[in-house]
């Protein structure tokens, strides 16, 4: 196997990084794409789960890691990238232009996460989603030829709304891990302690908390779609398939009674479906 340079211990191989795709909640390159753009986003997807792994798995001093990741990523930029994703991500950056500041905020999304463990208003966290969601739909956006002030402001409100839909499928693995997503306000306002975030099944204060989540989760997502009104053809397909996939996890979540402590509910096919029609047609339906 050849040794990457300087590269930090444990740090995970491409293909393991890659196999994460087919968990997301919504399609990572959708296939109405051209090959070209889904291998772009593909490359967009591997650098940033390749930073949350360092982030939240990394053997060692996960700082150093995420540094050594920066530097990466500038070696990526001149082309002189070593980790397969990064040499993979090298042509996007090339062929697409993308700026290297959306992908610094995903590694300092990381780095944030070695400091803080628990944000007390949902402005907290709302500026951590700033910097571990938003970016990702700016670039995507570059990716697609699209990206203007404007459509990144929508953007920014779809990937906030998906960021929130995976805080609240993922409380027990982010607990495991030492990190409490709720914001600390909303715990309070429904009786909800640290505690009950640890037990087998949600009580009834937990549950309270998710569905003012989802709730919240479902508004940003609503708040976001008339970006889908902006692109057209395959791009606008593959948008409301982000925006589809999330509604579906957030209906998920509520057909699970929002018990999601035995494990993040998981929108079947037939639900991605719907959500993907309803979006594309520019309605919820019944308050959705």
């Amino acid at each position: 196997m050849t040794l990457i340079a300087d590269a930090p211990i444990g740090a995970p191989a491409a293909d393991a990084v890659m196999a994460r795709a087919r968990t997301e909640n919504f399609p990572v390159a959708s296939r109405v794409l051209p090959r070209r753009v889904r291998s772009h986003l593909l490359a967009l997807y591997g650098f940033a789960r390749l930073v949350d792994e360092l982030g939240d798995a990394a053997s060692g001093d996960r700082l150093d890691a995420l540094d050594w990741l920066e530097s990466e990523l500038d070696r990526a930029f001149e082309g002189r990238a070593q980790h397969p994703l990064l040499v993979r991500l090298a042509p996007t950056l090339r062929e697409c232009a993308l700026p290297r500041e959306p992908f610094v905020r995903l590694i300092e999304a990381n780095r944030l996460d070695q400091r803080v463990s628990r944000y007390a208003t949902w402005e907290e966290l709302r500026g951590y989603c700033a910097l571990s969601a938003d970016p990702v739909g700016e670039l995507v956006l570059g990716v697609l030829g699209c990206a203007t002030p404007e459509r990144i402001a929508l953007s920014d409100s779809i990937c906030t709304g998906l960021q929130l839909t995976e805080h609240c499928q993922d409380v027990a693995e982010d607990l495991a891990n030492g990190r409490v997503y709720l914001p600390g306000e909303d715990l309070a306002r429904f009786g909800c302690t640290i505690e009950e975030l640890g037990a087998q099944h949600a009580g009834g204060p937990l549950r309270e908390v998710l569905a003012f989540e989802v709730a919240r989760a479902r508004g940003l997502l609503r708040e976001g779609a008339p970006l889908i009104g902006e692109l057209h053809g395959r791009a606008r397909i593959a948008l409301a398939g982000f925006v589809g996939g999330g509604r579906a996890a957030l209906e998920a979540i509520e057909h699970a009674g929002y018990d999601v402590l035995p494990g993040p509910p998981r929108a079947g096919n037939g639900r991605r479906l719907r959500g993907l029609a309803i979006t594309l047609i520019g309605r919820e339906g019944s308050g959705r």
